[in-house]
């Protein structure tokens, strides 16, 4: 039998429906600005100047730091000794990898790979340094692990115990967190001016740059894992008579040893991402050949450095993870790894510290050939794309951020700030994008916004999809795993390389980089949140007669509504790390201004005022994205038609 259906909703004030009167004020919001872009147009849009005062005061302050360099306490006694160790263990490695020679480093990482995960870690290792050797960069590589391990050394030193620590204080979790929050929110770019600043140029300031960048995950990751311990066995441990140091030992350490393990592999991967853009400061290894062919716009420059970051991630992910799986080993597996050690050592004592040059595959000249043959083949179709993105998303957009009067522009991200996020996140993020106009960024702020939100929006739109499609296809998700995995193990540079092999240097570029680069935890968040929804209610929507696209829409999106905004939030950090790297393939904006303020001595200003122009963006968009993420769904309020006129809370 079927029932009538039920009465509208009607507004309490006005008797229209609630739905109805629910838009008409963001609808009158949005004619008012249109209206008010209309009116002032081109009016107070602080312009970008390339001499404007903040740029000649910063650049005046690199000139004192240079001048009084070795007579300042500051780094006489502090600066200067923190530059001399950090360079001093990365030149201890180095030269430890160089006199183990090729075949020697191999032999340890296949015998570390056994150690940890078995005769599989260990294949994978002793594959991944043969593939150094093959590609012929075996010399960069080894560069290139020396300032991670040198880097991950230190983030380790520092950020474990201050994460145990962390873990057992709240007060300590408390100061940290916002220190934490900036750093995680910061892109790579933003840490090199302040290292050249204060660390010159070089290997030393590199790992310094890296161990500050890498540090963040060390320390949060353990502090979860330290404060999630059972309560129960630390009781019974204290009960037992347990000191406060020796509960930690055998009860908090043990424990936590899995998700500590999983902040080291962080660290590392954190690392690895950051000592390629630390190429820009001079630093060597691989990331001086990617910077070196993306300056060229050469593919084939390019590609062996890029294939063996990819390598050199992969390798290091798998050693860690089967060292957090593996338990105590056995003295068979201590005997095999230290075997295989010595053979390593024993054939570079035969072969020499080299690679064997005949074995090296020589790809610049084929893969060149293939790029070319590509973007004439296929120039049709990349074209169109890019002009399509470029006409309809990026100019229009770009064109009214820049043209519209920096008030309306504050007034209205303050609007949507509030609405969705709050009024202290909003406040905060406002002020954090006015800040940029006393540093005479506010128009290539603009420009850089465009691009990080076509990018957010395609990011969430194909992640969206492809998290929904995974949350509800077991095969589907069991395809696309790998590929998000590979994706979530790769530095960030390397994105940039199929971007400017089929469409050249472009800001359609940069913003295709950031969409590949935030799709994976964007598509994982989104799955995970429509997985992790109860069961019971979908039985109980499926029961009603619901169809899959109304339980879909109606109980599995509503209900992981706080994942897919936590999805947004990461789409639009990772979006404008990305973005900002994006300046070296014609990205424009501060990404632009960060990379010539490296280039040229005489831009160091407005380099170092663009790194902190990004970190205020960046700091913005979180607020307002994790703010939305964590505020409540909102409670509608509504008056049924009927005899005794209460409310209801839906």
């Amino acid at each position: 039998m079927r029932t009538a259906p039920a009465p509208p909703v009607l507004s309490e004030s006005t008797g229209v429906p609630a739905v109805r009167d629910r838009w008409r004020t963001p609808a009158a919001a949005v004619v008012a600005t249109v209206a008010a872009y209309l009116l002032f147009r081109g009016s107070a849009t602080l312009p970008h100047d390339d001499e404007a005062a903040p740029f000649r005061l910063l650049g005046d302050l690199r000139e004192w730091v240079d001048a009084n360099r070795n007579a300042s306490p500051v780094f006489l006694f502090l600066v200067n000794y923190v530059r001399l160790f950090a360079g001093a263990v990365n030149d201890g490695l180095a030269l430890l990898l160089r006199e183990l020679g090729w075949a020697g480093t191999a032999g340890l990482a296949t015998g570390i790979g056994w150690l940890a995960g078995g005769p599989r870690t260990a294949a994978t290792a002793l594959a991944g340094f043969c593939a150094f050797g093959v590609l012929g960069v075996w010399p960069q590589s080894a560069d290139t692990l020396a300032l991670v391990l040198a880097s991950v050394l230190l983030s380790l030193l520092l950020g474990l115990p201050l994460g145990v620590w962390a873990g057992r204080s709240v007060r300590l979790r408390r100061l940290l967190d916002p220190v934490l929050d900036v750093m995680q929110i910061m892109p790579t770019f933003a840490y090199l001016a302040p290292m050249v600043l204060f660390f010159q140029i070089g290997p030393a300031a590199a790992v310094v740059a890296t161990t500050i960048y890498a540090i963040a995950p060390a320390i949060r990751i353990t502090a979860l894992a330290v404060e999630r311990v059972s309560p129960s066995a630390v009781e019974a441990s204290a009960s037992l008579g347990a000191t406060r140091w020796q509960t930690l030992r055998t009860v908090h350490l043990p424990l936590a040893r899995p998700t500590i393990a999983l902040a080291v592999g962080q660290t590392v991967m954190m690392a690895l991402s950051m000592v390629v853009i630390a190429a820009l400061i001079a630093a060597p290894g691989l990331g001086a050949g990617i910077v070196t062919g993306l300056s060229r716009a050469d593919v084939g420059l390019m590609l062996p450095s890029g294939v063996a970051l990819v390598v050199m991630a992969v390798v290091l992910d798998r050693i860690v993870t089967a060292s957090a799986r593996s338990a105590v080993p056995a003295r068979s597996t201590l005997v095999g790894a230290a075997a295989l050690t010595l053979c390593g050592v024993a054939a570079s004592g035969l072969l020499g510290n080299g690679f064997p040059p005949g074995w090296t595959l020589h790809l610049a000249g084929p893969v060149n050939e293939a790029v070319t043959w590509a973007k004439f083949s296929w120039y049709g179709v990349t074209d169109a794309v890019r002009n399509l993105t470029t006409e309809a998303l990026l100019n229009p957009l770009q064109e009214v951020l820049t043209g519209s009067p920096w008030w309306l522009v504050a007034g209205v991200a303050l609007a949507v700030a509030w609405r969705g996020a709050g009024p202290r996140n909003a406040v905060v993020a406002v002020c954090c994008l006015l800040a940029t106009a006393p540093l005479g960024l506010w128009q290539h702020t603009m420009e850089t916004l465009t691009t990080v939100l076509v990018g957010t929006a395609l990011a969430l739109a194909a992640g969206f999809t492809l998290g929904v499609a995974s949350a509800l296809s077991p095969r589907f998700s069991a395809a696309l795993r790998p590929l998000l995995d590979a994706a979530q193990t790769m530095p960030s540079f390397v994105y940039l390389l199929p971007a400017l092999a089929l469409f050249g240097a472009s800001r359609f570029t940069a913003v295709l980089a950031g969409v590949v680069y935030a799709l994976p935890p964007v598509a994982r968040l989104v799955q995970d949140g429509i997985g992790a929804v109860s069961p019971s209610a979908v039985e109980a929507a499926r029961s009603c007669g619901s169809t899959e696209w109304q339980v879909l829409w109606k109980v599995r999106l509503p209900l992981a509504r706080g994942a897919i905004l936590l999805a947004a939030n990461q789409g639009v950090v990772m979006t404008l790390a990305m973005v900002v790297v994006g300046g070296l393939v014609g990205g424009g904006g501060l990404g632009y201004d960060v990379v010539s303020g490296f280039a040229q001595r005489a831009d160091f200003g407005m380099g170092l005022a663009a790194g902190v122009a990004t970190v205020l963006v960046g700091i913005a968009l979180d607020r307002i994205t994790r703010g939305a993420a964590g505020r409540p769904a909102r409670k509608v309020s509504r008056r049924f038609p009927g005899k005794t006129g209460k409310k209801r809370i839906a």
